[in-house]
Parts: C-alpha cells; sequence; structure tokens
C-alpha cells in the first residue's frame, strides 16, 4: 500500500494507464477477429474491406505501444496471406 501521497497518486495514474491500455488491446484483439470472421466467411471482397479498417486500428495500437510493432507487423501478414489463400485456394 502506498504510503506517501507521490506513491498514492502514481498508484492511481497506474490503474487508470492499466485500464485505458486493457480498453485497446481489447479493440486490437477485436479488430483482428472480425478480419478472421470474414475470412473464415469466404467473401475476399468483405475481407478485404474489413482488413482495411482493422489495419488503421492494429498500426494505431502499435504506435502507442501496447504492443510491439513487431508483432503488429506479423499478425497484419499473417492476415492478409489468410486473405489472398481465399482466391487461390
Amino acid at each position: 500500500m502506498a504510503n506517501s501521497a507521490q506513491a498514492k497518486k502514481r498508484a492511481r495514474q497506474n490503474d487508470k494507464q492499466r485500464a485505458h491500455n486493457a480498453a485497446l488491446r481489447t479493440r486490437l484483439r477485436t479488430a483482428i477477429k472480425k478480419v478472421r470472421k470474414a475470412i473464415g466467411a469466404g467473401d475476399q471482397e468483405a475481407a478485404l474491406k474489413q482488413m482495411q479498417e482493422s489495419q488503421s486500428i492494429i498500426d494505431r495500437i502499435a504506435d502507442k505501444k501496447i504492443v510491439h510493432k513487431n508483432a503488429a507487423s506479423r499478425t497484419k501478414s499473417k492476415l492478409v496471406r489468410a486473405i489472398k489463400a481465399m482466391k487461390t485456394g
């Protein structure tokens, strides 16, 4: 338990920031799930449209360092590969 005023304030700020980061992480996961759902439905055009919307969300969250930029890039790459595979497969 924080004893000084400074430590109490830091604890409050940490709680607030943790909640904000959790909300952003949830938004990221939801964006990824929406693309995967569109891929699973088999509609490539819908999947591409959803990917464009989700890509900006993924990039914004990576810029805020909620997830590492390489992890975000890898995720986007996997989703795009899955969408392209729909065409050939």
